[in-house]
């Protein structure tokens, strides 16, 4: 009986162990390096990689014209944001790309963004690139889809959510249309900022 006891505490401690091991690392990062760019943000002024180096950032794409997915990402972003801020969760940067630079406007980003209680946060909603340009770097660095048809108002585009870390590596994407996993995104940029 003695020895049942020693082997249940033995297993009681290493299931603590590992309990406590747990919500302190990110599960699989994806640990994609991002290429160093410099848009334009809805104040036309200049934004880098660089100047985005020691913050923990969300990423998205989106564009101020969609009639579709981009009004509940948006709607999404500023829920995650209301989530960080009711957990005291600081120093979080959102950056938006848009995928239809030419219709795109500072202006017109400036519109958009004030239909959102994220105009409050430390939001970038970058533009002032080709549309080639954005193509290749959404595929390139996010693995993620942009095309522009010939035809109509309407860009195809991927609808997840980018974690970043502080050195501009993409860590985690997470669905960002619907089923968006907030406490998840919450928990895991506490987890990088403790890093």
């Amino acid at each position: 009986m003695e020895r049942l006891k020693k082997w249940m505490l033995i297993g009681l401690v290493s299931l603590l162990i590992v309990l406590a091991a747990c919500g302190n690392e990110i599960e699989d990062p994806l640990n994609w390096e991002i290429e160093s760019f410099d848009y334009m943000n809805q104040d036309e002024e200049m934004v880098s990689l660089d100047d985005l180096k020691g913050k923990v950032w969300m990423a998205d794409f989106v564009f101020t014209n969609c009639e579709t997915v981009c009004p509940p990402m948006t709607y999404n972003m500023t829920k995650l944001n209301e989530a960080l801020v009711e957990e005291g969760v600081e120093d979080v940067q959102f950056v938006s790309f848009s995928v239809d630079p030419t219709v795109d406007t500072p202006d017109k980003i400036k519109q958009f963004m004030s239909g959102y209680d994220l105009a409050e946060a430390d939001w970038q909603f970058l533009t002032g690139y080709s549309q080639d340009e954005i193509e290749a770097f959404a595929q390139q660095n996010f693995k993620a889809l942009v095309r522009k048809p010939d035809e109509g108002t309407q860009v195809d585009h991927a609808t997840w959510f980018y974690l970043v870390d502080q050195d501009g590596k993409i860590i985690k994407a997470y669905q960002g249309f619907q089923d968006v996993p907030i406490e998840e995104i919450v928990n895991d940029i506490k987890i990088l900022q403790k890093s």
